[in-house]
């Protein structure tokens, strides 16, 4: 929601483009700290009754972030959102998981991911209209309102589940297990990177498109909504190839967004072309999530909550790095085409660790175990004739 309203609310608090692009930060802060910490502290409740409660406590973070006064309790108003996004995603990963067979996770995942993708398409561009003509702070209200009815939605149609118990009962000790493993941070720090190129444009892409392409400011909400459209076209695709093909899907959606941002950099003062390559980097950034969530499950499936909420950190440590580095090469008068030699950077670093991962998972073998069991993802990873 933010990207669209980093220049309003800049000029609103007071603070610089710079400064107000650390609010999307600090949300990947939360989500970062919050994912593992809820994922632990809700281990044992049912998987419902948590989600709801998590999407009230979000719900309630949005009200204070529209009625905060000042830049530091909006700052606070989005950490505390994000500990409960960073929860909800946790455990409604590890739902989607649950829910189908593990030669469909990638798909399921595609499925969730979508919501993304959609809030991308309608809800990006939505908030920055809602800032240019309301306020930025009526985009605040409008999530509130949207949190509202997906309690509704959680409520109507996740499975009603029982905590579990027993043999059933997850141990918080063993199912850290699965932070051992060396797979594990791998994937964790190809996912990190690969998000941590693309935030580091999309999250000042309203300043380059209006600074840099010479666009009106109120062309800002269609190229959003255009990169998110290119999102659920990603997702789409990404979903159904990653379950046959992970690593192949994997090579080819990072490979493409570091195109995608050097080709960016050198043209960004093409407003064509600045529009074309926002389209074509949603669709190669969201390309490849399905399988970095996949890949995620599979190595630690053991423990699918903290799998999930892994998976949840490890793209809102890039979501954190992205900004953090395009704002210090804006701070030092590189300009915001450096901001997409930054992505570029980034997306390189992940293609890397990933050929070193598949490379590790072909010498391990199928049959290796992960976190004390079995790898339950061997299946669909074995399944690629791509390393």
């Amino acid at each position: 929601m933010l990207a669209g309203l980093l220049e309003p609310m800049a000029r609103d608090l007071g603070v610089s483009i710079p400064r107000a692009g650390l609010l999307v930060s600090a949300f990947a802060v939360g989500m970062v700290v919050g994912a593992p910490v809820l994922a632990a502290a809700t281990l044992r409740l049912p998987r419902r009754t948590t989600l709801l409660v998590l999407l009230a406590v979000f719900g309630l973070g949005q009200v204070a972030g529209a009625v905060a006064p000042t830049y530091g309790l909006l700052f606070a108003s989005r950490v505390v959102s994000a500990l409960a996004c960073a929860g909800f995603w946790a455990v409604g990963a590890a739902v989607a998981i649950s829910l189908v067979p593990v030669t469909a996770r990638a798909r399921a995942m595609a499925v969730m991911v979508g919501g993304l993708s959609v809030a991308n398409v309608a809800g990006v561009p939505a908030g920055a209209f809602l800032g240019q003509h309301f306020g930025w702070r009526a985009a605040f209200w409008a999530v509130a309102v949207l949190s509202a009815l997906a309690l509704v939605g959680v409520f109507a149609l996740v499975p009603r589940t029982a905590a579990p118990t027993g043999a059933d009962r997850p141990v918080l000790r063993r199912e850290l297990r699965i932070y051992r493993d060396g797979q594990v941070w791998l994937a964790l720090a190809v996912t990190a990177l690969n998000a941590g190129a693309v935030f580091a444009l999309f999250s000042y892409l309203s300043p380059v498109l209006t600074d840099v392409a010479g666009l009106d400011e109120s062309w800002v909400p269609t190229v959003l909504g255009l990169f998110g459209a290119g999102a659920l076209l990603g997702t789409a695709i990404g979903g159904r190839v990653a379950d046959a093909h992970l690593f192949g899907t994997m090579y080819l959606g990072i490979a493409a967004s570091g195109v995608v941002l050097a080709v960016l950099a050198l043209t960004a003062q093409s407003a064509v072309a600045a529009v074309g390559l926002a389209l074509l980097l949603g669709v190669t950034a969201f390309f490849t999530a399905p399988a970095l969530n996949a890949r995620m499950f599979n190595v630690a499936s053991a423990a699918p909550t903290l799998a999930g909420a892994t998976t949840t950190s490890a793209f809102n440590i890039g979501n954190t790095l992205g900004p953090w580095l395009g704002g210090l090469v804006i701070s030092a008068g590189w300009g915001y085409p450096a901001v997409a030699w930054t992505g570029a950077v980034l997306a390189a670093a992940a293609l890397v660790l990933t050929v070193f991962a598949a490379r590790l998972h072909r010498s391990s073998g199928s049959s290796r175990i992960v976190g004390g069991s079995p790898a339950a993802g061997a299946t669909a990873e074995t399944a690629s004739p791509l390393p």
